[in-house]
């Protein structure tokens, strides 16, 4: 999937440097028309979808745990599953990691797409796994929930006070043109 994201990355790129402004201006909309249609069409079956009751909402599940399927779907605005309910998902599937080097996650609040944790331990001795940490917690986030624009991490040391630490933002990532 990362090559079909990085070729239409780049073809709107190529869109965007076109010399000729009617020429950018009619193919930014001729992209923006077609995201619209898609994404009237993509709302209509997940309308279809729903009417058919408990099956549908287990098709639901189906979709948010397709890969493909689920970044088509927070393309549009039309992921199944709440941002909230994907962190922390995100967070069970890193928790058994973070354990087995000493350390633990916990999830503030998500405000405006901002992702607000707490750590917790990781080996003192070792500075890179404060890190190394940082960096499962923040691939299993982007992986099932890429709409989140930062994620802030405090850290818990028994004898100091807490503090915020920006991993990571995540807002010149967004593909620009027609989303919801």
């Amino acid at each position: 999937m990362g090559q079909s994201i990085e070729r239409i990355e780049g073809l709107v790129k190529t869109i965007e440097s076109l010399p000729d402004a009617n020429a950018r201006s009619s193919a930014i909309a001729l992209v923006q028309a077609l995201m619209e249609f898609h994404g009237e069409a993509l709302d209509r079956l997940m309308e279809i979808v729903a009417s058919t009751g408990a099956d549908g909402y287990s098709t639901f599940d189906q979709f948010a745990d397709d890969e493909k399927v689920s970044s088509l779907l927070l393309l549009y605005g039309l992921h199944p599953l709440p941002l909230e309910t994907r962190v922390l998902q995100a967070l069970a599937k890193v928790r058994p990691y973070l354990e087995l080097h000493g350390g633990n996650v916990e999830l503030i609040s998500i405000t405006h797409g901002v992702v607000r944790l707490r750590m917790q331990g990781s080996c003192k001795s070792c500075p890179s796994s404060s890190i190394t940490l940082k960096s499962a917690i923040e691939e299993s986030i982007l992986a099932v929930a890429p709409d989140v624009v930062a994620i802030e991490a405090e850290s818990v040391p028994a004898e100091e006070k807490s503090e915020f630490v920006q991993i990571q933002s995540f807002t010149d990532c967004q593909i620009p043109i027609g989303t919801k």
